[in-house]
């Protein structure tokens, strides 16, 4: 009897491999993620060009069949519609001088500015612009530099957008982690595991706790600090002369009609609508699967934080933000917002603006099946090869989490893009994380999961953040108004301290593998910096 090949070796590292170069060389993640399935199924079909062409469409087709796909794929075109919809309305123009009126100081200012940012949670292209556009004339009027603003939209969006419950950065995490080989022997749900691999995510934490350290004492260093004397002093609010020209300052849509409230109540629509859904759906569906008799029986067979852990999160997800966009749009109707013949129109642009994001959470879908599954199932088996890796001892698990962080920060900031970045690492490093994990005492094994898992989306939030080839970094200058490479040559210098303060983090916290150990050296050395630098710094 012939025994059953559980990967194809060696060559069930070329698919990721090749995917990382092309990323790197070409700065291309669509075109990196199509070679990589096309060379995991060549290998799998023997070098045959053609079957392996015709099962890659096969593979592509077949992950929008899963439902739990479907789902999230039209929960992200469909928040691109909600929040095309807010932008019409102008209601963050309102929201914005609603504010100027009560903002006297620039401590003040920035903390607001932090504050909208971080309640603008859903959409990083949204959260950039809108705020933005809402904040810029407030700071310009308190003489605060266009690259500060640009770094604090730049700093809310994708760092607050991956730890927020309700984003399209959360379900696609989520997705990937859930269709990573071996997820399903952590015993637990995606939602729960993202929740729980929250503190471990060094990076995101520490960025948005340098915001609130530079909004209290107010110590930049390095061209920030530059850019901020300039403007108090000289009244420049960038530099145009170094950078050259300056980013066009696009306006947003504007209604004299439109009030703060029509900015905040879509917002808080969509929380709750969110919170109560989670619970909601797991009722419905163990009424719906014959689990309980009614919906009454359903709520009370079980407790609410476990309904609200254990639910099907694409279709929670799903139904949030149809009722959502049904309830902001009959609003804003009503309100004479926004007319009947706008609304398709709002609906179908937004839907185009997710366009790249969804094309990459299809390719991500695909290529993690190919690098997950058995060469039996049509795969390389990636994840059965690096498992032998890490059971024959040959890779120190004390460096894996550093590792990981180091590879994603490259990979994100050459690529510009922390979607394709997770695509490419996820399930890349789940299995490995799961091998590792496997090692361990049984009290440490879900903590070495989230030390490894939680490195690589950290590392790829570095890239989105900092990359001057970032979507998220160009919109973030084009909403604060300032030149793009000073908004970059201003920013990099603060995401490199975080970034190099969080990769010592994962190096301390995996040898002694504790959460608190790493987040206390994290803080010991993000702390030095921030008073030891700015006195070396000019």
């Amino acid at each position: 009897m012939n025994a059953v090949v559980e990967n194809m070796g060696l060559w069930s590292i070329l698919p990721p491999l090749l995917t990382i170069v092309v990323a790197l060389l070409f700065k291309d993640v669509i075109l990196a993620l199509i070679l990589g399935i096309f060379s995991g199924l060549l290998i799998v079909n023997g070098g045959a060009i053609v079957p392996a062409a015709v099962q890659m469409a096969d593979r592509i087709t077949a992950s929008l069949t899963d439902s739990w796909n479907i789902r999230i794929f039209l929960f992200c075109a469909l928040l691109g519609s909600f929040v095309s919809i807010l932008s019409k309305t102008g209601s963050a123009g309102a929201f914005g001088a609603w504010a100027a009126n009560r903002l006297k100081s620039r401590r003040g200012t920035l903390a607001f500015t932090f504050f909208f940012g971080i309640i603008i949670f859903i959409d990083d292209y949204f959260n950039s612009l809108s705020v933005g556009t809402a904040m810029r004339p407030v700071c310009d009027r308190m003489k605060i530099s266009r690259a500060k603003l640009a770094y604090f939209l730049d700093s809310t969006a994708a760092p607050v957008c991956i730890i927020a419950p309700v984003s399209s950065w959360v379900v696609t995490v989520m997705s990937y982690v859930r269709k990573s080989d071996g997820f399903g022997k952590l015993g637990i749900s995606e939602f729960d595991f993202f929740l729980r691999m929250i503190p471990y995510n060094l990076y995101v934490i520490f960025t948005l706790l340098f915001i609130v350290l530079l909004i209290i004492f107010q110590r930049d260093f390095g061209p920030m600090r530059r850019a901020e004397k300039r403007a108090v002093e000289e009244g420049k609010l960038f530099d145009i002369e170094r950078y050259g020209e300056i980013v066009s300052e696009k306006k947003s849509e504007t209604n004299t009609q439109a009030r703060p409230l029509d900015m905040i109540l879509p917002i808080l629509v969509l929380i709750i609508t969110a919170v109560v859904s989670f619970p909601a759906t797991t009722w419905y569906l163990a009424v719906k699967s014959g689990k309980a008799k009614d919906f009454a029986s359903a709520c009370s067979s079980m407790p609410l934080m476990d309904s609200f852990r254990n639910t099907d999160v694409s279709c929670a997800l799903f139904y949030t933000i149809l009722f959502s966009l049904a309830a902001v749009t009959a609003w804003f109707l009503v309100r004479r917002l926004l007319k009947l013949n706008e609304i398709s129109t709002c609906i179908i642009s937004g839907i185009q603006s997710m366009t790249p994001a969804l094309v990459i959470l299809v390719l991500a879908w695909t290529i993690g099946g190919v690098i997950r599954n058995t060469p039996a199932e049509g795969g390389v088996g990636l994840a059965n090869y690096l498992a032998q890796v890490v059971k024959s001892g040959c890779f120190p698990l004390v460096l894996l989490p550093c590792a990981v962080f180091l590879m994603s920060c490259l990979i994100a900031f050459s690529t510009g893009t922390s979607w394709g970045c997770m695509a490419i690492m996820i399930p890349l490093t789940m299995p490995l994380a799961i091998a590792a994990a496997e090692q361990m005492p049984a009290a440490s094994q879900l903590e070495v999961v989230f030390f490894i898992t939680s490195a690589a989306v950290g590392g790829a939030i570095f890239g989105d953040h900092a990359s001057p080839i970032s979507d998220t970094t160009i919109l973030s200058a084009t909403g604060a108004g300032c030149p793009c490479l000073e908004h970059v040559a201003t920013q990099l210098p603060y995401a490199a301290f975080v970034a190099v303060c969080s990769g010592i983090g994962y190096v301390a916290g995996s040898f002694f593998m504790s959460l608190p150990v790493a987040l206390v050296c994290t803080a010991v050395c993000f702390v030095s910096g921030v008073i030891f630098i700015p006195k070396f710094s000019k």
